[in-house]
């Protein structure tokens, strides 16, 4: 038994959080929903780009969507994995000829990766049906309130990166 501020005691499993962590419990649980299903969607985004595409490659594909060519390093920091898992994903994508890679004119020793015309308009086709299934779902919302949503997103992924 542990006792409470009141000198009471309590069993250990029945000690609730306080009202602090009792929000950060609820921030725990809504994001293991939302990852769990942002991993199948993902899944479900990668085979609509190509059958033989991992989940996880699909978000290079929307990096060099969004960002244009770019060093293989890059993609890797971006990602948050290592030299040999981007080489990997990376032969996978130009093998299936979504990508291409090109020596960098600044630094030869180093690649640039750029999306080939297929691979634009495969990741353009399932983006653009993405943001439709999103518009859909979401037509009871006011666009402040998506707006409001990204923003918050958007500062969650600035805090986790570091």
């Amino acid at each position: 038994m542990h006792e409470d501020a009141n000198g009471g005691g309590h069993p250990a499993a029945e000690v609730t959080p306080s009202g602090a962590d009792q929000e950060f419990l609820a921030l725990e649980r809504e994001l293991t929903v939302l990852l769990r299903r942002a991993r199948a969607n993902q899944g479900e985004m990668a085979r609509e780009v190509h059958p033989d595409l991992e989940p996880a490659a699909y978000g290079l594909l929307v990096r060099l969507d969004e960002h244009g060519r770019q060093r293989a390093t890059e993609l890797a920091a971006y990602i948050g994995v290592g030299k040999a898992t981007m080489s990997r994903q990376l032969r996978a994508l130009e093998e299936l000829g979504l990508i291409a890679r090109e020596p960098d004119p600044a630094d030869g020793r180093a690649w640039l990766v750029t999306l080939t015309d297929e691979g634009r308009g495969r990741v353009g086709k399932v983006r653009l049906a993405r943001r439709a299934r999103y518009v859909s779902q979401l037509a009871h919302w006011d666009r402040r309130e998506v707006s409001e949503l990204a923003r918050l997103l958007h500062e969650l992924n600035q805090v986790m990166e570091k």
